[in-house]
């Protein structure tokens, strides 16, 4: 068990990220006589996955429901599905924004090389003068 400053060093994020998790039901830590948050292995486990989940782009919503599924399905048979079905649906959103980067790209050599070519030719002018 890790207290609420532990678990926050642990990840490298602020004591408040952890206390926002709990309050959107993301995390349910147990509590002291004292009242001091205590993490287990499993609020640990989905604090990792809420951090993956961050890195990859789900939303906070998407995440909750992926980490919340395996209270409900223990075999984490339902998380898995909807984790698949989330991520097929991340690819394809990363791979339209590759292809539009790479156009971008593209336009953009493009433009350079055009202006490149428009700075050679007046640096030609200027010595004909």
């Amino acid at each position: 068990m890790k207290t609420i400053t532990e678990t926050a060093e642990l990840f490298g994020v602020s004591t408040r990220t952890i206390r926002y998790y709990e309050e959107i039901g993301l995390l349910s830590p147990a509590r002291t006589e004292k009242n001091q948050r205590l993490y287990s292995n499993g609020e640990l486990a989905k604090l990792k996955l809420i951090f993956r989940g961050k890195r990859y782009g789900f939303s906070l919503d998407e995440i909750k429901e992926m980490v919340l599924l395996f209270d409900k399905d223990r075999s984490g048979r339902q998380q898995l599905l909807r984790t698949i079905e989330y991520g097929k649906r991340r690819v394809q959103e990363v791979e339209g924004k590759i292809k539009e980067l790479q156009e971008m790209k593209e336009e953009m050599e493009g433009l350079l090389d055009e202006f490149t070519e428009k700075l050679s030719q007046t640096k030609g002018d200027r010595e004909n003068e």
